[in-house]
């Protein structure tokens, strides 16, 4: 009975699929376009800093360039999240 009487107050909730508040839709889409760009150069930049800190360090034989290897994963995580993070938001509010 408790059961019944909740999967009935579950299906009576509304639940509208997102809808952008008139005007804004463009905009939005315009603001994260740029942070998407922003980010893929800041991802590139960040490679070629791992990249340019693993070069130095093993003309130099320092611990420089195990800090420019040890980058990479950190980078292509950001990149990672970043590409996918419109998918991880939609599962979350679906």
């Amino acid at each position: 009975m408790l059961i019944s009487t909740f999967l009935d107050l579950v299906q009576a909730v509304p639940n509208p699929p997102p809808q952008a508040p008139p005007g804004l839709k463009q905009p939005i889409n315009t603001i994260l376009g740029w942070a998407k760009w922003g980010v893929i150069v800041a991802g590139v930049g960040g490679l070629f800093i791992c990249a340019a800190q693993m070069a130095i360090g093993r003309k130099n034989r320092s611990s420089f360039a195990a800090d420019g290897a040890s980058g990479i994963p950190w980078v292509l995580g950001g990149l990672s999240l970043a590409g996918t993070a419109s998918g991880i938001v939609g599962m979350f509010l679906k």
